[in-house]
């Protein structure tokens, strides 16, 4: 279970990732302006699983999805019920109290931040294309062994497609590839780069429970993930002769 605490949301004024920007421009002769990040792109890889029929994927945790949820919970009006002298002492003796040192943005109560399983998604492996002398096929092969423990040969990526993502605030391009991959090619567990503060844990979905997932709500997930897999139903299913349970 992920633990959050000592949470403090402070300006962004410099970043090796993000950089903001505002661009003034006329669309058919009306005066506009637009904010927008500048980044880079990026490459995600769709990891079958050969041996076990299964996908591989990467779960963490997400500061951005965390504070869209804290958002979005504390907006929700608090819950009305009238409580007796007895009630109220109760509510207070078993409320939890607070981590050491959590700051809230604008005066919040700090006991009124969610679980950090809240901020947790499932992802396909990917990373930045921020090294120019590799190529993109270069850069998943790495990504793949650093996230998930995979060492597949950059010649048998197979090249899905590119797509801009974030098209309202970033506009970037990711390309997504597709890695099979069996246990023989599994040279380590995985979990990303400590150093680079990376912390991952691999998960796999059976093929057979692969569109179900994909369609569940109530689990956090990136479109990648479900573009992904309704493309393999489309194009790889019939080679396995397995139903993707669509």
């Amino acid at each position: 279970m992920e633990e959050i605490n000592n949470i403090e949301v402070t300006p962004c004024t410099e970043s090796d990732y993000l950089k903001p920007l505002r661009v003034h421009y006329n669309q058919n002769g009306t005066k506009k302006s637009w904010d927008f990040m500048r980044t880079h792109d990026s490459v995600s890889v769709l990891i079958f699983n050969t041996s076990s029929h299964c996908f591989v994927l990467v779960k963490q945790f997400r500061p951005a999805v965390y504070m869209c949820e804290w958002e979005r919970t504390k907006t929700q009006p608090p819950k009305s019920a009238e409580k007796t002298e007895e009630g109220a002492s109760e509510s207070a003796a078993t409320a939890p109290e607070s981590p050491e040192g959590q700051s809230a943005p604008e005066g919040e109560s700090s006991s009124q931040w969610p679980p950090a399983s809240a901020g947790v998604t499932y992802e396909l492996c990917a990373g930045l294309v921020d090294k120019p002398d590799l190529s993109l096929e270069e850069i998943a092969r790495q990504e793949v062994l650093e996230e998930c423990g995979y060492d597949v040969p950059a010649s048998k990526l197979k090249r899905i497609t590119s797509y801009r993502s974030g098209v309202g605030v970033t506009g970037a391009k990711q390309t997504m590839f597709y890695a099979e991959v069996s246990d023989d090619n599994c040279v380590s567990a995985g979990g990303g780069e400590p150093k680079e503060g990376e912390l991952i844990e691999v998960v796999k979905v059976p093929l057979h429970e692969a569109m179900t997932f994909a369609y569940d709500e109530r689990i956090p997930k990136t479109m990648g993930v479900i573009f992904s897999f309704i493309w393999f139903h489309n194009n790889m299913s019939p080679k396995y002769k397995i139903s993707t349970n669509v």
